[in-house]
């Protein structure tokens, strides 16, 4: 990095890097008191586009360069070779406008392991008053649901027999109906709860920015890349940004009171790695000088690898066909006209949290469900048939990976080693899990609906033949985090403390899913949001929300 001048720079009381799902928020309750001065950088757009706001629009901007990052992990022997997409939002909104819309929390134990791995205050008691905080949902158990939030979590009105099919199926099995996984128990088969108001994706951007973007004291700059953290000896004083990706554009924003890092699990480690903050080897390999040193930054990568199966539908017609020619006329017309259509949809419809052996006493498997098909099982292309997808994925894989600055070049991309599938146990868990899925594909109550199993096909039935299918053909399900995790002063690799603060620095923090210190058994966007919400009372020094007195867990 070129040395820097301070002269002229504007100062703020926070600079906030990254507008997604946390930092969107934490710009918003920052500065609702209209004194407290905040500066937002956003690496990309304004969440101009339509495709961002349609629900379905998530096919057309997730590979889409103008609106994400496009990492890839690299390539191994249990990726089959591949290297595997990991899309990640660059755009106001950050993922949450470009995701697939789920609203999942997870288990309570999820947050429970979080305290007992020595970060007080982060216990499900704990964190559940700022879900409540964040949430406006309908239904549901008054100890469990928030309904005064700035974030609408819908269920989903567009219906399919294939699904009732399914669910009725997988409860012959028995697995039990859960009408809120985000409840009491997560266990049993249903509807998502979606990100989605009638026609339209509630993203960070739309339900936290929107309304604070008239304020004066918060300055919303897009298109604006932090390129590294300004330190005064072993403190945080500011941000230096680029705009458009124009590096002799650089410029400085300064910061009174802290630096707040909300980039994500991949940015966040390689910022605070090319300012000099993470393990000295690395830092010296790719010559960055050492001002700190972290070795846990970029360490503890965990994601959840997906796979999905595919069927050939028969007697019905499924989503490939409503998105295509008349059919999607009609789909417009009804999206147009504010009636269930399957524009306003995410692309999962139905989950199932179960059990990979039956000993268990809490699922460690997440299973999705649509009466949809893509190409080779990935997300993306509608197949030319009628078809239907059961994906699954284990909950809290062992496999842990790495987020690497390639070198000093802020263009550059990380290295990403994800190891997926490195540990056995999640290798065992996974093909568990196909099994699982194939035979919810197979149930009497969905016969009369799936003619045949294209992917992997009924000939793949040994072990090794079914998880030579997961290395062929498992995905991210984007759900990366831990790369700056939560931990005590005594432990080397913890990143930042309990109060999000940078181990050995002052006036600096992390705040999104890097700080993770496990993986929830869920999609971690809603977690993402949760951190963010505690963050802020953390930040500005109130009082936490009372932890809410539940029956003991089971």
């Amino acid at each position: 990095m070129t040395s820097v001048s301070n002269k002229n720079a504007e100062t703020f009381d926070y600079v906030i890097v990254g507008s997604g799902a946390a930092g969107a928020i934490l710009a918003s309750r920052l500065s609702e008191d209209g004194k407290t001065t905040v500066c937002l950088l956003e690496a990309g757009s304004s969440d101009w586009h339509p495709f961002i706001h349609i629900p379905a629009g998530f096919i057309k901007t997730l590979f889409n360069p103008d609106f994400t990052w496009q990492f890839k992990s690299e390539p191994t022997e249990l990726t089959g070779g591949r290297r595997i997409p990991l899309p990640q939002g660059r755009v106001l909104g950050g993922s949450t406008s470009i995701n697939g819309l789920v609203y999942n929390r997870g288990q309570r134990n999820d947050y429970d392991q979080w305290a007992e791995m020595g970060n007080a205050g982060w216990s499900y008691a704990e964190v559940l008053p700022y879900f409540k905080r964040m949430e406006r949902r309908t239904g549901g158990d008054d100890r469990y649901r928030g309904r005064n939030g700035a974030l609408p979590v819908s269920d989903i009105e567009w219906k399919h027999p294939i699904c009732d099919a399914f669910i009725a199926g997988a409860q012959g099995i028995g697995i039990p109906r859960n009408p809120d996984y985000n409840g009491a128990d997560q266990a049993g088969v249903g509807y998502y709860q979606r990100t989605i108001n009638g026609r339209w994706r509630m993203s960070t951007s739309r339900t936290y920015l929107w309304p604070a973007r008239s304020r004066t004291n918060l300055a919303i700059r897009t298109n604006s890349q932090a390129i590294q953290i300004l330190l005064e000896g072993k403190r945080a004083t500011g941000v230096r940004y680029m705009k458009n990706r124009e590096l002799a554009s650089a410029t400085t924003v300064l910061a009174r009171r802290e630096v707040i890092i909300c980039a994500g699990a991949i940015n966040t480690p390689k910022l605070l790695q090319l300012s000099g903050i993470g393990p000295e080897s690395l830092l010296r390999e790719i010559g960055v000088p050492v001002q700190h040193h972290a070795p846990g930054v970029g360490a503890n990568l965990s994601d959840h690898f997906s796979v999905r199966l595919v069927a050939r539908v028969k007697n019905i017609s499924t989503m490939n066909e409503m998105a295509r020619g008349l059919g999607l006329g009609g789909q417009i017309a009804r999206w147009l006209l504010g009636r269930p259509n399957i524009l306003a949809l995410s692309p999962s419809l139905v989950h199932f949290f179960w059990k990979s052996r039956e000993e268990l006493t809490l699922p460690d498997l997440q299973g999705v469900f649509s009466p949809a098909s893509y190409k080779e099982g990935y997300v993306g292309m509608l197949d030319s048939f009628p078809g239907m997808t059961a994906g699954v994925w284990q909950h809290r894989p062992y496999s842990r990976g790495t987020v690497q600055a390639r070198s000093a070049d802020v263009f550059a991309d990380p290295v990403i080693q994800a190891n997926y599938l490195e540990d056995e146990r999640d290798r065992e868990v996974l093909v568990n899990g196909i099994r699982l899925a194939r035979r919810l594909l197979q149930t009497p109550e969905l016969a009369r609906y799936a003619e045949c199993e294209t992917l992997p096909g009924p000939s793949k039935v040994g072990d090794d033949e079914l998880l030579d299918f997961a290395r062929r053909y498992g995905v991210s399900s984007y759900h990366l985090n831990g790369t700056a995790r939560m931990g005590r002063a005594d432990d080397a690799m913890a990143v930042v403390d309990n109060q999000l603060r940078v181990h050995g620095l002052t006036g600096l923090r992390v705040a999104d899913s890097s700080v993770m210190p496990s993986i929830p058994s869920a999609n971690i966007c809603a977690a993402t949001m949760m951190i963010a919400e505690k963050a802020s009372d953390l930040i500005l020094g109130r009082a936490p929300l009372a932890a809410e007195e539940l029956p003991k867990a089971a």
